[in-house]
This record gives structure tokens, sequence and C-alpha cells, in this order.
């Protein structure tokens, strides 16, 4: 099946709620809103709460930091399922993790940015790269596969 990926209006994806389009709902939600969306990227922010169930010692963890680019790969699914195919939100599971590297933790009041390319899909995986950004300085970078469980 052939996906039309048109790219919607930034403004447009800012005024989604972002729990539309997950299946992870509070206190396990780790992005705040989906900025970009197209064919092969996605890009979502986060703004760092002190109550994040990932915060240790004023900073999100490296495990907050891997749920963050899933949760941003899974806006990413929400989005398609929901506004392009009119589907209901799939749940999808972390099948691997290559090539981690942190830099760096974000603190509390701090807002990230997630960059979600897509490698490839197929069969329900989806091999994807990322990049976490605060500013211009690079946090975290990886590649992740994503497999998602069929309805």
């Amino acid at each position: 099946m052939t996906i039309d990926y048109q790219q919607p209006d930034e403004a447009f994806l800012r005024d989604i709620d972002i729990h539309e389009l997950l299946p992870q709902q509070e206190p396990f939600v780790m992005v705040s809103r989906l900025v970009h969306f197209d064919g092969v990227r996605t890009i979502c922010e986060m703004d760092i709460q002190a109550d994040n169930i990932f915060v240790e010692d004023g900073h999100l963890n490296a495990s907050g930091m891997i749920e963050n680019i899933a949760q941003t790969c899974a806006a990413r699914i929400g989005y398609v399922n929901k506004y392009i195919l009119k589907k209901a939100v799939q749940i999808g599971f972390i099948g691997a993790i290559r090539n981690l590297e942190v830099t760096d933790l974000p603190e509390v009041g701090q807002q990230i940015t997630t960059i979600v390319d897509v490698i490839e899909e197929v069969f329900g995986m989806t091999l994807a790269s990322a990049v976490i950004k605060q500013g211009n300085r690079t946090l975290m970078t990886t590649e992740m596969k994503i497999a998602v469980k069929e309805q």
C-alpha cells in the first residue's frame, strides 16, 4: 500500500493534542507536541518538567530520552493512522537500539527537539535514525527499530 505523505502545516500539527496520537497516557507521555511530519522525517518537542518520572537530579535521564525517541516514532505512526489512514492508534514496541551515543542530559525547564528519520519500513517494522537536540547542542543519537502490533 502506498501512503500519500503530504506535509501538513506546522501550526496545524502544533494544535493536535499529542495524546490523540500516542498509545501512552500520563504520566508516561514523553513528547509535548508534534511540529513536523513528512514521508521521511518527524519532529517532536518535549518540555522537561520536574515531575517527569524519568527526571533524576534535575535532568531527564537517558532512559527518558530513549522513550522520547520511541514516542516520536509513535507520534508519526499515530499521525499516519489518524489523519491519513483514518485508523485507530496502534501499539508499538522497541525492537532494537543501535549506535546509542549520549553526550549530555537536558535539564528541567529546557525544551528538547527530537528528529526521527525513517530509513526503512517493512512488514510492520520501522528502522529509524534519531537525534535529540537542545538548541544547537546534540544530546543523543541512535538508530531504533520499532515493531507495530497489527490490530
